[in-house]
């Protein structure tokens, strides 16, 4: 009998309509696009329009992937979803998604991982397809940034935009290789105070996040730029190793990093240390900025369309996020 295995069946996504390039941002904080690009890689972002929400966003890359999968919506029975920044609290964003594909019945539930967010979803998706091969799991994440964020703090409002995508899973039990070959997650609690998401109730200053008295806007991202950098590059390195020695998989074997799009610093230090070269390295944090949990579906389906990624394709997918939380997923396409 053939080993069964989790594969991506298709996938799809989208970002906010309102490009903003670095030169918007100039006119309103102390920063230029040289400052901006030299550091981060970045040259514009997407936002979502006012009075629209991150379901709006999402809600054509899931429309696309089912149609992709030639999958209905009624053969879904299972909807994880990672993101930050769904319409409400409660129903949950997968809740909500579910209630407008009108999927009676499925399971929905929101895993809450930043910017780890999809392939946290992919991760415990894969864990569900390999119990039960005949389930369907729709697989969404992304996040509207710019909903969290302070848009006067230079050294984070540079740094994000709007994004997310979906993906279809089910089992391949063909025996030909493709699928999820291993995916691991990770986190760190201890060191939450390096990028977390500001409270209103006096939480953070609880958990010795900020300081009494010490003022900040309620519910905006807080980052340690430079602290971050650092456990980011050494925490997705290390995954990617345990995750590659798990599978069997030589670093040279590898055809296609598809990274999360945190900045270009972070994505070429660990191509860098992980001694593959830039030119198999899918960037497109220039167009996007990170949008949090939707870099990883964003470049994906990028890194799909335009024939980077390919039947066959051996993918290692590393992200890392607040919290804090990092992960790695491999895969043969």
């Amino acid at each position: 009998m053939s080993k069964v295995r989790s594969q991506i069946l298709s996938i799809a996504a989208n970002s906010g309509d309102v490009v903003v390039t670095n030169d918007d941002l100039a006119k309103v904080i102390d920063t230029n696009d040289e400052w901006i690009v030299k550091r981060t890689g970045i040259r514009e972002r997407r936002y979502i329009e006012d009075g629209t929400y991150w379901s709006d966003m999402v809600m054509p890359a899931v429309e696309k992937a089912l149609d992709d999968a030639k999958t209905k919506p009624e053969e879904i029975g299972l909807i994880v979803t990672g993101t930050l920044t769904g319409d409400l609290e409660m129903p949950s964003a997968a809740g909500l998604i579910q209630a407008r594909l009108g999927v009676m019945g499925a399971g929905a539930f929101n895993l809450q991982a930043a910017c780890s967010g999809f392939l946290y979803s992919v991760t415990v998706a894969d864990r569900f397809i390999r119990c039960e091969p005949d389930l369907k799991v729709l697989v969404v994440g992304g996040d509207a940034v710019s909903r969290i964020m302070d848009k006067m703090d230079r050294s984070t409002a540079v740094l994000f935009g709007d994004g997310g995508g979906a993906a279809v899973m089910g089992a391949n039990t063909s025996g030909d290789g493709r699928g999820i070959l291993s995916s691991r997650i990770y986190s760190s609690g201890e060191h939450g105070a390096m990028l977390y998401l500001s409270a209103d109730n006096g939480a953070d200053i609880k958990y010795g996040y900020r300081k009494p008295g010490e003022e900040m806007p309620p519910r905006t991202v807080q980052m340690r730029g430079n602290e971050v950098f650092k456990i980011a590059v050494h925490s997705m390195e290390r995954a990617s190793i345990e995750v590659l020695e798990e599978a069997g998989i030589d670093k040279d074997d590898i055809d296609v990093i598809v990274p999360h799009q945190a900045n270009i610093r972070i994505i070429q230090t660990l191509a860098s240390r992980l001694g593959v070269d830039m030119e198999r390295v899918y960037v497109n944090v220039d167009r996007f900025g990170n949008t949090s949990a939707g870099t990883i579906p964003l470049a994906l389906t990028e890194a799909v369309e335009q024939g980077m990624v390919k039947e066959g394709s051996t993918v290692l997918m590393p992200v890392f996020g607040g919290g804090l939380t990092w992960g790695v997923t491999l895969m043969k396409w």
